[in-house]
């Protein structure tokens, strides 16, 4: 039988949630994650980051490319208290501009991003359409969504093989966060279902690691097919 969904709590909102989720090591993750963005939007000026956890991502971004000026939204407190120790660290407080945000109800004019990205936020939507085509909305014609997230596996070995093979060395609690994340994110198929509505091609959303789906596209631009 196919893995149902199991939603998880939509904010992770205690200090000990957010410092342990920062403490697991998404060093390769994030490296990778920013490598496929800027590989696809070499320009990228005004970016948003949606779901930013603690900021792991912008910080990574904004270190490598000067450029980037990334306005990086949460709706958990506690997520956004880390995320302000881990851009004040790096001396990025004037590259990111943390927010509390709703993903469902973003608080900006259409068009206003040359690149929207968000990593590991649409598993914790119980509805996730919302969010996403908000991400569509407040993106410029011309540019660049980049979303990443955990697939649902298909089924309890499958589960357990990607924690046993990705968690080993994480604390109980770290383990137990990665498996219920994995229980409530989507299928690729799911995914699609949910994006075609405001125009994103199927093709745009693919498998791209043992426990990733990635979504990449770029928005139309007036006169271009």
């Amino acid at each position: 039988m196919p893995l149902r969904r199991v939603l998880e709590p939509e904010v992770m909102d205690s200090d000990e949630e957010a410092r342990d989720y920062d403490a697991m090591d998404h060093a390769g993750v994030n490296a990778a994650f920013c490598d496929d963005l800027t590989a696809l939007a070499p320009d990228l000026g005004a970016v948003l980051d949606v779901g930013t956890g603690t900021a792991r991502i912008p910080v990574a971004l904004c270190a490598r490319r000067a450029d980037a000026r990334v306005t990086a939204v949460d709706l958990a407190p506690s997520m956004l208290a880390v995320a302000a120790e881990n851009v004040e660290r790096e001396g990025l407080g004037d590259a990111i501009r943390l927010q509390r945000i709703d993903a469902k109800r973003l608080p900006f004019d259409d068009a206003t991003f040359s690149a929207v990205m968000s990593n590991s936020i649409i598993h914790h939507v119980p509805e996730p359409e919302t969010a996403l085509a908000e991400m569509v909305r407040v993106l410029r014609p011309g540019g660049v969504l980049f979303v990443r997230d955990l697939a649902r596996p298909e089924d309890e070995a499958a589960v357990a093989a990607i924690v046993a093979s990705h968690a080993a060395d994480d604390t109980p609690a770290q383990r137990a966060l990665l498996e219920a994340s994995l229980r409530a994110a989507l299928t690729v198929d799911e995914v699609v279902v949910r994006v075609q509505p405001h125009g994103v091609e199927a093709a745009a959303v693919r498998v791209t690691s043992d426990r990733h789906w990635t979504l990449a596209w770029r928005k139309p631009a007036p006169g271009r097919a």
